[in-house]
């Protein structure tokens, strides 16, 4: 029976709560912070956003970024808010400058939502405006006034200082990772030539926009086949080159210094205009696919007021360019067009050389068609069976609302998959299950690909045969026993990855499921245990008739334990490859060919443990 609705059904939420009881309108997913996209992230890049727009219009070239634990502070040395408005600015919807284009011209940030965003969902929240020699603080908690000082005389350089700490009722035991926080300023920097960020002292700058970019994220996707191409034109820039060991396409796009990560109608529009170039220049009708494959491409554009799909703006959805009307996709393709023509005339080597790609990803292309057809077949038998996949209802590539959750959990062995889909969210919750372990894939063709029946399977569940953009799953978890057999189970996925699609990885989709290896128990509580010293801890926290399980593999978790490890209290290690990491090379050591130095290396780095199989049940008095 439904219930009454009435006048009293009817609610008015003020501005905190509306934006604490619905946060995913505002930021996206909450998260713990072991995702690129979550939250956390989004309230830092929401703050320095409104820093961004300050130096963009001429005001303060140094932005200081410190996080303290899970205190982030953000200075920028801009004009500093209105001292008379600086509760209004970080409290009050649809409060700000950002509505005057004469003010903030191709600003990010455009709604007067993000500060308040921020403010609302932080456990404490300090503003604190510099300018003209005064200032003004204020202090809130859950987005409540709780400090409003006076204006006051002030010796420091004018801006905006601001100090968050984000709510733990929201965001849970969240984390910060260095990782992400870093390669979010490294892109502001990129973008914005002459600006310097101060990351816990460490200092970020560029000289050379978005070829500075490219390179600092090829990581490991080298040699390239020919020289970065950098075109810069009026509010329109791009750098791109082909990869040598990649097979797919990929993009870093930007509208005004914001990350697009799932593009939009510049980056749909980058993408046309080089493959009519390409066909123009050399007089042939190649392929689409032959031209783009193992393109990495960084693009930014500015817009005046331009119109995201989301209040994350993650996607641009504008098609023209205030206020003269001019469409994106014909600015962009008149000079991507102008330029590459003629640098492609100029540089003879490179044009040369990018034929020889397109000619050699054709043939490539040709080679794997029939076994393709054959591989979709075999999807086709295996999906009646239902042998491999269990899926779920929602997912990545829909528009529900609970897409960013939609995960694929690749297991081993009947017994742990058993476990996990019996236990796991139907709706937005999907389990692979391997057939032993996968061939080891390193210096192999994509003809592998469709040739094993493993990475068929798996690639046809993901929906990455044609591109990522259509990966049915957000997150694709590998949950693998914690012993020697799960760890190299492990390195053979994240070798087909990225061997074949390393954005999946690059982009932060991939991830390492933790499990527990120890149950501690007594009649009162149960406590499960992911390290020896979360065992100890737990031991002395539960004192006498205690008894430790400790697993010996994933099959052993029963289904109703599973569900804690995979709820809301999941504990995942995000595959992040850092700056410095040399992709192929580290993969031909301990995936290639070179079994002496191999050798060597695990006889020199040997360590003798303790034999704890011994613990599985015991009973501590």
């Amino acid at each position: 029976m439904s219930a009454e609705y009435t006048d009293d059904s009817i609610r008015t939420l003020d501005w905190k709560e509306h934006i604490r009881l619905r946060p995913g309108m505002y930021i996206g997913k909450l998260g713990d912070g072991s995702s690129h996209d979550d939250g956390i992230y989004v309230l830092i890049k929401e703050i320095i956003d409104n820093s961004i727009d300050e130096y963009v219009m001429g005001h303060g070239v140094t932005i200081e970024v410190i996080i303290n634990d899970k205190e982030v502070t953000i200075r920028d040395y801009g004009r500093g808010m209105p001292l008379g408005k600086v509760n209004e600015c970080v409290s009050k919807i649809n409060t700000g400058a950002k509505y005057d284009s004469k003010v903030f011209k191709k600003a990010v940030g455009l709604n007067g939502v993000g500060s308040k965003a921020v403010n609302a969902l932080s456990y404490k929240f300090r503003t604190q405006s510099i300018r003209e020699g005064k200032t003004k603080v204020v202090e809130y908690e859950q987005g409540r006034l709780v400090v409003d000082l006076p204006v006051n005389n002030c010796d420091e350089k004018p801006g905006t200082i601001i100090t968050f700490t984000p709510d733990a009722e929201l965001f849970g035991n969240f984390h910060f990772l260095v990782e992400y926080v870093e390669e979010m300023l490294w892109n502001y920097v990129f973008l914005n030539n002459g600006l310097t960020i101060v990351f816990n002292g460490t200092k970020m700058q560029a000289k050379n926009g978005l070829l500075d970019l490219l390179e600092h994220n090829i990581n490991g996707n080298g040699p390239l086949r020919y020289p970065i191409i950098h075109i810069k034109e009026n509010d329109f820039e791009c750098a791109f080159s082909h990869s040598s060991r990649s097979y797919s396409e990929e993009y870093f796009s930007f509208v005004n210094g914001q990350h697009t990560t799932q593009g939009g109608t510049h980056q749909t529009a980058f993408r046309e205009a080089i493959v009519k170039t390409v066909r123009e220049f050399y007089n042939k009708d190649f392929e689409t696919s032959d031209i783009r494959s193992s393109i990495i491409a960084a693009i930014s554009i500015k817009v005046q007021e331009p119109i995201f799909e989301s209040q994350t703006k993650t996607k641009l959805g504008s098609q023209s360019i205030e206020p003269d009307g001019q469409g994106i996709r014909n600015y962009i393709n008149d000079i991507v067009k102008r330029n590459l023509d003629n640098y492609l005339h100029i540089n003879s080597e490179t044009a040369d050389e990018l034929l020889r790609k397109i000619l050699q990803s054709e043939k490539e292309r040709k080679e794997i068609a029939g076994i393709k057809k054959l591989a979709r077949e075999s999807v086709k038998k295996a999906s009646l069976h239902n042998k491999k996949l269990r899926d779920c209802r929602v997912h990545y590539n829909t528009n529900h609302e609970k897409r960013l959750e939609s995960t694929l959990f690749i297991t081993e062995g009947d017994s742990a998959s058993g476990s996990i889909t019996k236990s796991r969210d139907v709706q937005t919750q999907a389990v692979f299950s391997l057939k032993g372990k996968p061939l080891n894939c390193f210096g192999l063709s994509k003809k592998i690909v469709y040739q094993n029946e493993e990475f068929n399977l798996l690639q046809a569940a993901l929906n990455i045969d044609e591109s990522i953009e259509n990966l049915r799953y957000n997150n694709i978890v590998i949950a693998t026993d914690a012993d020697v057999d799960g760890m190299h189970i492990r390195l053979l996925l994240l070798t087909f990855f990225l061997q074949f699609y390393p954005d999946l990885v690059k982009t932060g989709h991939v991830y390492i499921l933790q499990t527990p290896l120890f149950r501690v128990r007594n009649k009162r509580d149960t406590r499960y245990c992911y390290s020896d010293a979360e065992r100890d801890k737990a031991i002395k926290a539960l004192q006498p008739n205690t008894e430790i399980t400790r697993f010996k593999g994933l099959g052993e978790i029963s289904p109703s334990e599973f569900k804690h490890f995979i709820g809301k209290s999941i504990r995942l290690d995000p595959v992040i490859l850092r700056r410095e990491s040399l992709v192929n090379e580290t993969l031909a050591f301990y995936m290639g060919k070179n079994t002496p130095d191999r050798q060597e290396f695990i006889i020199n780095n040997l360590r003798i443990e303790d034999d704890i199989a011994d613990e599985v049940t015991q009973k501590v008095a």
